[in-house]
């Protein structure tokens, strides 16, 4: 019976939580923190899950669980609501949200705060060979997965449809999330479909193990109007050999990608979750690569609201200089 008592779920109970027992106080619990991040077909959520073991190794008296939602849009709802402690989501989408603009509009959550930029998205616009679908004016008239509803990638996908003269209703839309996109090209059921995700991502590698795929890439002139309409994108390129059969550099819209928190999160807590993933990144990097981007650099270049004073804490001490529109 001792042996049983003393025993909690990660093994022999330490000697403060035996005091307590001894004196008849409750052992010490952990605080449980929700992760939102995105569907499993993305990146967002083994790197949500990722984050939640550095959070369980490395923050005493925190434990954190990642949970699949529909992504950005809701992400940063979660985080008004406090039905989350921390979110995944893209950068406009977070300007978005923190200025009560675009899909916020009306309803600014000015309480969003970033902690860090993890790694920049990638736009993917997938046909399969053979669609005839070689460049974004070929979508027209084309059934075209645009993400699914309260995501990043919806956001995305009107953003550069609408800066260069596509409307929905050139289009039959379909809002599918990444495993959903991937089953309907391979079925045939639809002809495309958008994902603004990290690189690679499996849902689209699967894609590319059992149909022939081939990758938009943008012109310098449809690249030139998403950039002028959203200066949260910014031109990369999607080296070839990142997916099989797409063997060619492809020039498409890069994104960053924030971790997000309330302001109502303690400046302790916010510091100790920030230092955690930055000390023990390599963690991180195991579970995806796309981790390799997550440095301080990336964080104080790219993120788009303003920084919480607990992460502020933790780049200060870094000796790093702070852009004044980073601080609250």
């Amino acid at each position: 019976m001792l042996n049983t008592l003393l025993r909690g779920p990660k093994g022999l109970i330490g000697s403060a939580a035996l005091v307590a027992l001894s004196l008849g106080a409750p052992a010490l619990a952990q605080d449980q923190l929700s992760i939102a991040t995105g569907g499993t077909g993305g990146v967002y959520y083994p790197m949500g899950g990722g984050l939640a073991e550095v959070i369980n190794n490395h923050v005493e008296g925190h434990s954190a669980t990642a949970e699949v939602t529909g992504a950005s849009v809701e992400n940063m709802g979660l985080i008004a609501t406090g039905d989350a402690d921390l979110a995944i989501g893209l950068a406009d989408t977070v300007a978005q949200a923190y200025n009560g603009a675009g899909r916020f509009e009306g309803q600014q959550l000015s309480m969003v705060r970033g902690l860090a930029s993890l790694y920049a998205n990638m736009v993917h616009i997938v046909a399969l060979e053979g669609s005839g679908i070689t460049s974004l004016d070929d979508l027209r008239g084309k059934r075209v997965s645009i993400g699914a509803p309260g995501s990043g990638t919806e956001v995305n996908t009107a953003a550069i449809l609408q800066a260069n003269g596509i409307t929905y209703d050139d289009i039959d839309e379909q809002r599918l999330n990444f495993n959903e996109t991937a089953d309907a090209l391979a079925n045939g059921d639809i002809d495309a479909g958008f994902w603004s995700v990290g690189a690679p991502t499996s849902s689209i590698m699967n894609l590319a193990t059992t149909q022939d795929i081939t990758i938009i890439s943008l012109s310098e002139e449809e690249l030139a109007a998403a950039k002028g309409a959203h200066d949260t994108f910014a031109a990369t390129t999607l080296k070839g050999g990142t997916y099989t059969g797409v063997d060619e550099d492809k020039t498409v819209l890069g994104i960053p990608n924030v971790l997000t928190v309330s302001s109502e999160m303690s400046d302790d807590l916010a510091y100790e979750i920030t230092k955690a993933m930055f000390e023990n990144i390599a963690e991180l990097q195991a579970v995806h690569p796309a981790a390799n981007q997550t440095t301080v650099e990336f964080t104080l270049d790219a993120t788009p609201v303003p920084l919480h004073p607990g992460a502020l804490r933790y780049y200060e001490e870094t000796g790093a200089t702070i852009p004044d529109a980073l601080r609250p």
